[in-house]
């Protein structure tokens, strides 16, 4: 465990962190960020719609709203990343060219019908979840190619020119060259949408897996428990879950049953990391009743936001991060909970959810209700939670014990 330790310290996580601060990743990564006010805004609508179940027509329909926050991550996505790209190297006079070059190649892209009286028509699935590898894939290639041509000038250094009349001359060749590409495409008639889709299908397929949600969850605690944000996996698991809801959602407008389960709902707001990755929220609460007085002034300082699936400061505080006794219980929950609620939804004893619900700062089992409206799941949820108390609590214990020894001894 110590050369293992050591290692992580060391070795693999200076070189994760820094691909995470790589330019390409790190702009993946600011523009899902960026898109995250328009999902919650979308998990709000899906609350309303829950009152509304329970009393109809108590409220209005505000499903238009959904459409037109959630409903258009894709396209959100498709101007961001070119834009972080070009902040990101400094090149700020042409970084809303980039962005504005990037949606314009994506709207070609997503295989529009035009009739002969000019009436152009899209389908709208194709600018949310659905879209999302396919804006990332764009993104990230209208991004290099404004950054290589962002190199060159027509124009000397001592020109007189207006600055924005060189970015005008300058921008002409790269979006001639870019969107002349879109019109090929168009032009052959093949749907590079669902070429994208079809490439990722695999690894979305992989993900809604048994093994798939069991290999991933395990890797998120795995990292964390070494100081890696789960956030180094963003641009991964991110796509593959709000996809994966939308398609959940497709499934129940054409009267099917929701299949997938690795989702943001069922994840981070129904059963899976209450009180964050790796199921904190009962190590919180155990702290509390520490011998140990660190442990207990831990308990008291982190029980607030663990409550509130906020975990940083338990993870980091307890710690959890590098401490052998704590982090084999933390890679348990992690993975055993998942494996647990991926089995139960999987045989339909609870619903599967299928609208947005991302607010995962709502407590646990508050949330649980809201991603699906179905009462089972709240009774899994204490049954997980029980489990989850029943593997902390003995490395807990010994833990305490430790602390407890080391504060006497310091007191002699």
């Amino acid at each position: 465990m110590e050369k293992l330790i050591h290692y992580m310290q060391n070795t693999f996580a200076p070189k994760v962190n820094k691909i995470t601060k790589n330019i390409w990743i790190a702009s993946i990564q600011d523009s899902v960020m960026a898109i995250l006010p328009f999902i919650l805004v979308g998990s709000l609508i899906t609350m309303i719609s829950l009152i509304n179940e329970l009393k109809p027509g108590l409220l209005p329909d505000f499903s238009l709203i959904n459409s037109f926050s959630f409903g258009m991550v894709g396209i959100f996505v498709a101007y961001l990343i070119p834009y972080n790209v070009m902040d990101k190297n400094k090149i700020n006079d042409k970084k809303t060219l980039a962005g504005l070059t990037s949606v314009t190649l994506y709207l070609m892209l997503i295989s529009p019908v035009i009739a002969k009286d000019g009436k152009i028509t899209f389908l709208f699935e194709r600018f949310g979840a659905t879209g999302m590898f396919v804006s990332i894939i764009i993104g990230l290639i209208v991004g290099f190619v404004m950054l290589q041509f962002a190199k060159f000038s027509f124009f000397k250094k001592e020109s007189s020119l207006p600055d924005f009349i060189i970015v005008w001359f300058d921008s002409l060749l790269p979006i001639t060259i870019l969107l002349f590409a879109g019109w090929l495409v168009a032009q052959l008639k093949f749907d590079f949408f669902n070429l994208i889709v079809t490439i990722f299908q695999p690894l979305s397929y992989i993900s809604q897996s048994f093994w798939g949600v069991v290999v991933l969850s395990f890797i998120m605690v795995f990292f964390y428990s070494f100081g890696i944000s789960t956030w180094v996996l963003n641009p991964i698991t991110f796509p593959i879950m709000v996809k994966a809801i939308a398609d959940n959602a497709a499934m129940v407008q054409k009267g099917l049953e929701p299949t997938n389960i690795f989702t943001q709902e069922v994840y981070f707001s129904g059963w899976m990391a209450a009180g964050g990755i790796g199921f904190t929220l009962t190590l919180g609460i155990l702290l509390l009743f520490a011998r140990s007085s660190r442990l207990k002034a831990i308990g008291r300082a982190t029980i607030a936001p663990s409550i509130f699936n906020i975990n940083e400061p338990i993870v980091f505080g307890a710690p959890i991060v590098f401490n052998p006794i704590l982090m084999i219980p933390f890679w348990i929950n992690g993975t055993l909970i998942p494996a647990i609620t991926y089995l139960v939804l999987k045989a339909g004893w609870v619903a599967i959810p299928y609208k947005a619900f991302q607010l995962w700062y709502i407590p646990y089992p508050i949330s649980t209700y809201m991603v699906n409206g179905d009462w089972r799941g709240v009774i899994l949820f204490f049954v997980l939670a029980a489990l989850s108390l029943v593997i902390w609590y003995p490395f807990f214990k010994i833990y305490d014990n430790q602390e407890l020894k080391l504060e006497a001894s310091e007191e002699v």
